[in-house]
């Protein structure tokens, strides 16, 4: 088994570390001495334990790439504070993965770490965090802040602890949001072993930026949420390193029978435009996402859109049966291997979402998307059950598929795959 701790960690640790303990001296230093303010600290610990295990129905498509099993154990833990009446709080959440086969998945990461203070109309939260926007399912566009954890899964849900400072204005015309954001995060991304990944792997140690003071850029965003009766409106811009890398072809190795090539980083910096609307009618629920991109290397335009229909109670049972359908357009058009783009220019989504509203808090959501310019379809299956008070079992089926040789989804066709895990709840 490989284990390797990534060295990255310390240094976003230390600066949150300063972050944290730079804005709570200024706000808290003579509150927190006296003891009538300190009387009502609670403290808080949970986290989970997981075991997976995934299965991959065909041998790798590279022949570096695992075979067919794949083994790995996590753990997150969630560590929580709160004083002053609940204004003030700390939440410190670790995340450390070990995976048997591929050394770029077993990494750890902070999630969060981040102090929090809350007034009647303003919050301040100083800190790493996680930041999540967006309404539509199978696709988050307007989710901007975080970084890609690109070695969890394929789907995109999973994020890097981002460092922040946010201050949320509350008002009666809507939430106004302010975020500067100190330190960029790479983008992980599966090693020469891994599997869901291309022909060429991406070199870690080959990243370049637009700017020059790198990763250490004080990206800048500024969002307004407000509901307005049925309706729920977002809009954001964010000026800052972008959060996808173009990926280029380099020199890796030389030698008088074999010349190697990995991908090279280079992160641009962007301004991104996005807006987010959820309807909820009835039983309809209606959702919208867009985003406008400008970099020095492209301009474009993408949306995400769809609805889902809720039956509840179907057959007169406590089953709650959510049809949903998304569509896709992205104005790159299409996108072929080797070019820089989104496997999401133009496809159609279908899906359904099963609550099962048991004791066992049963789930289950299942879709399928189609390329409408390919030939190339995506099967994803999701389903988790609590058993007992502690565990909880997931099973996610990922199918992949397609014939057209230039289409990015071709170099995953060999990737189907059955995933399950078990985790402990502390």
């Amino acid at each position: 088994m490989k284990v390797s701790l990534k060295t990255g960690l310390s240094t976003t640790f230390k600066q949150s570390i300063t972050l944290v303990a730079v804005c709570a001296s200024m706000l808290l230093a003579q509150p927190l001495l006296a003891k009538e303010n300190t009387s009502d600290l609670e403290f808080e610990a949970s986290g989970n334990i997981a075991s997976e295990q995934r299965y991959f129905s065909d041998e790798g498509l590279y022949s570096q790439q695992l075979s067919h099993s794949q083994s790995s154990l996590s753990i997150e833990a969630e560590l929580y504070w709160q004083w002053n009446k609940g204004s003030d709080s700390v939440i410190f959440t670790p995340f450390y993965r070990i995976d048997s086969q591929d050394e770029q998945r077993t990494h750890g990461d902070i999630r969060e770490l981040a102090y929090v203070h809350a007034s009647d109309d303003w919050e301040l939260r100083v800190g790493i965090r996680k930041e999540f926007w967006g309404v539509t399912e199978f696709q988050h566009l307007v989710d901007v802040i975080n970084q890609t954890d690109g070695v969890e899964d394929f789907d995109g849900e999973d994020k890097l602890g981002q460092q922040m400072v946010n201050l949320s204005l509350v008002n009666d015309w809507g939430i106004v949001d302010v975020f500067l954001l100190p330190g960029f995060r790479e983008r992980t991304y599966a090693g020469e072993d891994g599997r869901l990944r291309g022909p060429l792997v991406v070199d870690e140690n080959n990243v370049s930026y637009e700017s020059s003071a790198g990763q250490q850029h004080l990206d800048f965003a500024l969002r307004w949420a407000h509901s307005i009766g049925d309706f729920d409106f977002g809009s954001y811009w964010f000026h800052g390193t972008n959060r996808e890398a173009y990926l280029s072809p380099s020199l890796q190795t030389t030698t008088s029978d074999l010349t190697q090539y990995s991908l090279q980083q280079h992160y641009a910096q962007m301004d991104q435009l996005g807006v987010d609307v959820q309807a909820t009618l009835g039983d309809w629920l209606w959702k919208f996402e867009s985003i406008f991109r400008t970099t020095s290397v492209e301009d474009f335009v993408a949306t995400q859109a769809g609805f889902e229909y809720s039956f509840i109670g179907v057959f007169d049972s406590n089953l709650d049966l959510g049809l949903l359908m998304e569509h896709s357009w992205d104005s790159r058009g299409e996108v072929e291997l080797g070019e820089q783009g989104s496997l999401m220019q133009n496809d159609l989504f279908i899906g359904a979402r099963l609550a099962f509203n048991d004791m066992q808090s049963s789930e289950l959501l299942m879709g399928i998307g189609s390329d409408l310019d390919h030939n190339a379809f995506s099967f994803i299956l999701e389903a988790n059950r609590r058993i007992g008070d502690n565990f909880i079992a997931s099973v996610d089926v990922r199918l992949l598929q397609s014939n057209d040789e230039n289409d990015l989804l071709n170099s995953l066709n060999k990737d189907d795959h059955v995933q399950l895990s078990l985790a402990w709840y502390f």
